[in-house]
């Protein structure tokens, strides 16, 4: 499929040339002079050059992220380089100030927990706990084809919760790519099955706190201004909304494609061949059920769950479930990200450039509740063009500028707005995983995608309001 598409080889070709370094690098100058020329304006409101510094850079952060001159994880280096080289110098500001909050994201609690849970879905894939979910779901759910969806999308939502949702769309989907040739890609249940799993993913992640990263970059934010929620305190909202969202798309899935009355196959599916150790799959069980209970149980013991995000990674690695050369394979260029999204947000916040755009917000003839719904479709929309991470990393920050109880419900109605974002190949990895099988079109996402639009921030507005107003 991808070798006729025109576009695609002409980029294969453009790569062999070894000329892919003049495309990023005029697009990193394009995007640096855009920057510069929207900043010359900015200038003149007046409001000083360290928060003229931090829009500049914000600016050129954006640009980066959407265009991918540099790879995501480089744009959140390059953002902790230059607030450093800005603030920790007298090179660009006349006067030096601390540096250490923006340093400080590298060991922030957000890091930890997503390191635990990125050790936690390694040692579930070397000893085939994932399989064991598959299989688990045809048995429990049998045959009938829209049961078994709604199966797959369950065990898909959940597993999500605690596994990179890059990681669970993949497993799932080399799971399923056997019933979709026998049932043809122009099956309606081939389609079903191609954007519900993603979608699946990607909701499900909404679950907790590492189900997806714009979760943590949320509760990051929050707690840098002394609020801390808790793995359960996360889940009263959460796990609702995640599951309701999985059951709705399945639901639309089911009208839209019409499959029930299908008859399938399942004696195609994959067997796994290889003898997994019973020591290492107990220790992972193990690692696993004890972690989960006590992120879970943090009010009652006390222990912060980054400490707790340490019990996988001694306990996986001293039991060689876990090895040196499968840590190195580990996505580190996430926390990279994470950790330079973070920053940008503290600088936003210190130099007071949020409450400046708030101001304006505010100003307008809108009322706060109107304010939180456009936060939220903003969320979802940005997220459908570049990284989810990112357009949480721009847009919490500035709704933590917003006046109590929305200075905490917008933050994380963004975060799970940014779930949302299933309307094109390239809005989410979960989707794009999919797509890459070449047994889906890009136009099968829409449907699916304008229905997420909608229910999403939606879903999240009443959630995350009905929680503020009892909780909070």
């Amino acid at each position: 499929m991808f070798d006729s598409d025109s576009r695609y080889a002409a980029l294969k070709w453009y790569r062999k040339l070894r000329l892919g370094w003049i495309f990023n690098t005029s697009t990193f100058i394009g995007n640096f002079v855009i920057a510069l020329v929207v900043t010359y304006f900015f200038d003149g409101l007046g409001y000083g050059e360290a928060v003229n510094y931090v829009f500049f850079l914000s600016m050129l952060s954006i640009g980066l992220w959407v265009t991918e001159a540099i790879p995501p994880f480089a744009v959140g280096i390059f953002i902790i380089a230059t607030l450093l080289l800005g603030f920790g110098t007298d090179y660009i500001i006349e006067e030096s100030s601390p540096v250490d909050l923006y340093v400080g994201t590298w060991t922030s609690n957000v890091i930890w927990l997503l390191l635990g849970g990125f050790f936690l879905a390694e040692g579930m894939r070397v000893v085939e706990l994932d399989r064991s979910l598959f299989r688990f779901t045809i048995r429990r759910f049998g045959s009938k084809p829209e049961q078994l969806l709604l199966g797959l999308m369950l065990t898909t939502g959940v597993a999500s919760m605690v596994m990179s949702n890059t990681a669970t769309t993949a497993m799932m989907i080399s799971s399923i790519i056997p019933l979709v040739h026998l049932m043809g890609k122009k099956s309606p249940y081939s389609i079903a099955l191609l954007t519900g799993i993603p979608a699946a993913a990607s909701v499900g992640g909404i679950g907790t706190i590492i189900g997806s990263t714009p979760n943590a970059i949320a509760v990051g934010a929050l707690a840098e201004k002394g609020i801390n929620l808790t793995f359960m305190d996360w889940m009263i909202f959460g796990f609702p909304v995640g599951i309701f969202l999985v059951l709705a798309f399945w639901k639309f899935l089911v009208s839209r494609n019409h499959i029930k009355g299908l008859e399938i196959d399942l004696s195609k599916l994959p067997k796994s061949t290889d003898k997994v150790d019973p020591f290492k799959r107990k220790a992972v069980i193990f690692t696993l059920i004890v972690t989960i209970l006590m992120w879970l149980t943090e009010p009652v013991h006390g222990i912060p769950v980054a400490a707790t995000s340490a019990v996988p990674i001694v306990l996986l690695t001293m039991t060689q479930v876990i090895m040196a050369d499968q840590v190195r394979t580990l996505p580190w260029d996430t926390l990279m990200l994470v950790a330079g999204g973070l920053a940008l947000g503290i600088a936003l916040v210190e130099v007071g450039l949020a409450d400046i755009v708030m101001n304006e917000v505010n100003s307008l003839p809108i009322p706060t509740f109107g304010i939180a719904i456009v936060f939220s479709l903003v969320a979802v929309l940005l997220s459908n063009v570049m990284s989810n991470t990112a357009a949480a990393s721009i847009l919490v920050p500035l709704g933590l500028a917003l006046p109590a109880p929305y200075s905490v419900a917008v933050p994380l109605i963004v975060a799970i707005s940014c779930s949302c974002s299933l309307l094109l190949p390239v809005s989410t990895p979960s989707n794009a995983i999919s797509y890459a099988t070449g047994l889906i079109e890009q136009k099968q996402f829409r449907p699916g995608g304008l229905m997420l639009i909608l229910l999403g921030p939606a879903t999240a507005m009443v959630a995350v309001m009905l929680w503020s107003l009892v909780f909070v």
